[in-house]
């Protein structure tokens, strides 16, 4: 924690005479003023011939830890922020907003996963071009892949238009192409550097009453944090929770839906090809339908997982990222009919298991 003379220049009532008083009693830093009994320091000021300027010191610093977190709020101050700011963006694939009970949750970190390819680009650009023709609002997608084609983009666009005047779908075109922004980032500094210019400009968006912003796409995450989690150092798996935190930090305080799809896993390879097997083998003795949680020796599923020693499926990201994404959608891809196919591994109000298909088109 800081030291209370690092304060002095920014709150001049910390002064040299305010250091010594707290240093009588063993204070020294913000931490120790924390944990010391703030009556007996207050009973204490009183009886100095400085009284007040002492008093006025200690309303300061509890002032500059009061504003380093936010404040306690009630069960209907929640409630009203869950009915205003907290609603749900489509992203235009009917399977999946109808199995979603609407889309994608303001405030909410949703990560996509499957095998390759099962369509989780798609869908990102899918949705992101839904967000931008319907709520007229800002997407930014993050690149760490080169997964982001405009032309692709172009197409889900234009089927939003559905007007033979070739004015009209060019005018509309540019105008929604303009509020998508993309972002190349190829390394989990770079992705920090973005997300800390982004809050900053949030933050000034929302005192001028101008945020805009609706839908954050990084596609994907994975693929900048894995390579930094390596060795015994704790550096990597720091930089992974610090990341999302501020994912979840950016979606809830915003107001903004975070989407990520990461690549394929191990354990996703397996959960899909097990559901084939399922298709071919209608009845088995053995399998379960996908999400049941009635067989005690059921793992829960998760996509970040890889092969460890033995081919044993371990956690890539550790389990301390699976607390992270507050939804986790597996997605699969039926080449014969086209269609695409998407359950749900967690989420905070929905049953997982439940499943559903869908067709992109363009």
């Amino acid at each position: 924690m800081a030291p209370l003379k690092s304060l002095q220049r920014e709150f001049p009532i910390i002064d040299c005479n305010f250091q010594q008083f707290c240093a009588s009693h063993g204070i020294y830093s913000v931490e120790d003023f924390l944990v010391h009994d703030l009556y007996s320091l207050v009973a204490s000021a009183e009886q100095q011939s400085s009284s007040e300027e002492l008093r006025e010191g200690i309303s300061q610093v509890i002032s500059i830890i009061g504003s380093q977190h936010q404040p306690w709020s009630n069960g209907v101050e929640l409630l009203g922020d869950a009915q205003k700011n907290k609603h749900v963006l489509p992203t235009g694939c009917e399977g999946i907003d109808m199995l979603l009970q609407g889309g994608l949750r303001v405030g909410h970190v949703t990560e996509l996963v499957g095998p390759s390819p099962s369509g989780k680009t798609q869908v990102c650009l899918q949705a992101a071009s839904n967000v931008a023709v319907k709520f007229m609002g800002v997407v930014m997608f993050l690149d760490t892949c080169n997964s982001f084609s405009p032309r692709r983009m172009a197409c889900f666009i234009n089927q939003h238009f559905n007007t033979p005047v070739e004015e009209v779908t060019q005018k509309g075109l540019k105008r929604v192409m303009s509020s998508i922004l993309c972002q190349s980032v190829f390394d989990i500094f770079s992705l920090l550097d973005v997300l800390r210019q982004l809050e900053l400009k949030l933050q000034f968006q929302v005192n001028t009453g101008d945020c805009k912003l609706r839908l954050l796409i990084i596609d994907s995450i994975s693929s900048l944090i894995t390579p930094i989690l390596g060795g015994n150092g704790a550096h990597g798996h720091s930089l992974m929770i610090f990341t999302g935190f501020l994912l979840k930090k950016l979606a809830h305080e915003y107001n903004i839906s975070v989407l990520d799809a990461p690549p394929p896993s191990a354990e996703d390879f397996l959960v899909f090809f097990r559901k084939r097997l399922r298709a071919l083998a209608p009845a088995p003795a053995t399998l379960l339908p996908f999400g049941s949680d009635h067989h005690p020796t059921t793992a829960p599923v998760t996509n970040h997982m890889v092969c460890g020693e033995g081919g044993i499926l371990k956690p890539a990201l550790g389990e301390s990222w699976k607390s992270i994404p507050h939804v986790r959608l597996l997605l699969s891809h039926d080449r014969r009919s086209n269609s695409y196919n998407i359950s749900i591994l967690k989420h905070p109000v929905m049953v997982s298991g439940r499943a559903a298909s869908f067709t992109v088109y363009g």
